[in-house]
């Protein structure tokens, strides 16, 4: 897609920091907890920072 917004990252960073173990390498299952975990009002935000933690956790498994 391109690059991310700042505060997409941040608030991934931020949320894989303190729940790393509540997140997985499947998206729809990352979109569901960020449901649970936080408020973000927006669908297309939600959508993107659980995008964002998806690839990074299947990023960080690779290497």
């Amino acid at each position: 897609m391109g690059i991310k917004p700042s505060y997409i990252k941040s608030l991934g960073t931020e949320l894989l920091d303190s729940q790393r173990d509540y997140f997985s390498t499947s998206f729809d299952e990352n979109k569901q907890q960020l449901g649970k975990s936080t408020v973000i009002e927006s669908k297309r935000v939600r959508n993107r920072v659980a995008g964002y933690i998806t690839r990074k956790i299947n990023t960080k498994r690779r290497s």
